[in-house]
């Protein structure tokens, strides 16, 4: 993705509020249960890349209908079946593949986190990932 895609706004400039999503992840766990500041910094920032794409398949949705406002049929539309291999349920793998993807896909959010720093790992040809 490039760093401008989000209109009129650098990725760096959108997030969701801090305090509000902190409070969210407490409520959801056991009193006993503490959550380190970057684990909070990065469920965020899952958070809204998730949102960032639930909102580009609805509009895709929402395109092919000839329509102009995202209605909530296009949003539970494009969770259901994306027009892209079904991002959001449904996708079949084997558990070494899904095994490699989230290895993968930990390597980029820890390059984001470190602020591009390090080069997200690439899988090698046995699916493992060097990090």
């Amino acid at each position: 993705m490039d760093p401008m895609d989000i209109v009129g706004k650098s990725k760096e400039d959108v997030s969701l509020p801090k305090s509000t999503m902190c409070k969210i992840i407490k409520e959801m766990l056991p009193p006993d249960v503490r959550v380190a500041r970057d684990a909070q910094d990065l469920l965020v920032e899952c958070c809204v890349e998730f949102i960032n794409l639930l909102s580009s398949e609805s509009n895709e949705v929402c395109n092919r209908e000839d329509k102009k406002t995202i209605a909530p049929e296009h949003v539970v539309t494009a969770l259901q079946d994306s027009p892209k291999g079904g991002k959001f349920s449904g996708v079949e793998m084997t558990e070494e593949e899904a095994v490699a993807e989230q290895q993968r896909m930990f390597a980029e959010a820890r390059a984001r986190m470190n602020n591009g720093l390090a080069k997200p790992a690439e899988a090698g040809p046995d699916g493992a990932v060097d990090s």
